[in-house]
């Protein structure tokens, strides 16, 4: 089939729950987690054809993203390396999802890159485990993000299950703030804290306050946060002013930087992120 002109939505993703179960043999780590969409904060890839089996790959916001180790045009190559399809393709890349910031952007890029590789390649078109395997050795989230909707994931992000989370009238207020934390030091970083007790709890006891927090049902834990928290003093800030806020939940998304508060009441929400802002935090409104 000829390629077309498209335009590709990649979304951004939170964790809603994150547990490290320990260090394998092959030097990943063993994960839980339960992955959500945010379907509101996309990058977009435009793509147009070019010369058969040639990539080009422009981000005008960010020409650093340009180079071969972008995870779209490693998509791209992998894909025809495994199926003979690769057809020409000349790619924009419009970053909004922040980078650093454990929300998924470059593995949902690559996604939407092998989505739509996949939906013009015919007859030599990857069965589904094959696809997921191939998008799990680009990235531990990219499997996520060829599907649609929450999942629980497992192994290193590749074993995944839909999960039936139903976050339907909360608000999320996503709070971007300007700090980049690298996921290989989160976890080295974790590895050496010797398995710090997980916290299980949405507040810590530098609250200082005697007022009662909200508690959720929801199962929102992240294991990253101790080590985080102790490099980043300004996203355990963050973190507990979004529960002071009157979050039912918060936590750090991934490895951070970003966090995230779930709010019942939406003008609540509004007012927690409009704080927020006033600080120079950047943050994005979705209600889910």
């Amino acid at each position: 089939m000829p390629t077309k002109t498209a335009t590709l939505m990649a979304p951004a993703k939170i964790n809603l729950h994150l547990r490290i179960l320990g260090l394998r043999q092959d030097g990943y780590h063993e994960l839980r987690t339960l992955f959500h969409p945010v379907s509101t904060l996309c990058d977009t890839l435009a793509v147009e054809p070019g010369p058969d089996g040639d990539f080009y790959l422009r981000c005008p916001d960010n020409p650093a993203l340009e180079g071969p180790s972008n995870l779209v045009y490693r998509a791209w190559k992998a894909y025809g390396e495994a199926t003979g399809f690769q057809p020409g393709l000349f790619v924009t890349l419009t970053k909004r999802i922040p980078m650093g910031g454990g929300l998924g952007g470059g593995s949902s890029d690559a996604a939407a890159m092998l989505r739509h590789l996949q939906s013009l390649a015919a007859d030599r078109a990857l069965a589904p485990d094959r696809l997921n395997a191939m998008a799990a050795r680009l990235g531990a989230d990219v499997p996520f993000f060829l599907m649609d909707g929450p999942a629980m994931a497992e192994g290193i992000g590749e074993r995944l299950t839909p999960a039936p989370v139903n976050l339907s009238g909360l608000t999320l207020v996503l709070a971007c703030p300007d700090i980049h934390v690298d996921t290989a030091w989160a976890f080295r970083a974790f590895d050496t804290a010797a398995r710090l007790e997980p916290r299980e709890f949405l507040t810590t006891s530098a609250l200082n306050t005697k007022n009662a927090s909200p508690v959720s049902p929801l199962p929102i834990v992240n294991d990253f946060e101790p080590v985080v928290f102790q490099a980043h003093p300004r996203l355990r800030e963050i973190k507990e002013k979004l529960i002071r806020d009157r979050a039912s939940a918060a936590a750090m998304s991934g490895s951070g930087a970003s966090l995230f508060g779930l709010f019942r009441d939406r003008g609540v929400g509004v007012s927690a992120a409009r704080a927020l802002e006033r600080e120079g935090v950047s943050v994005h409104l979705q209600t889910l």
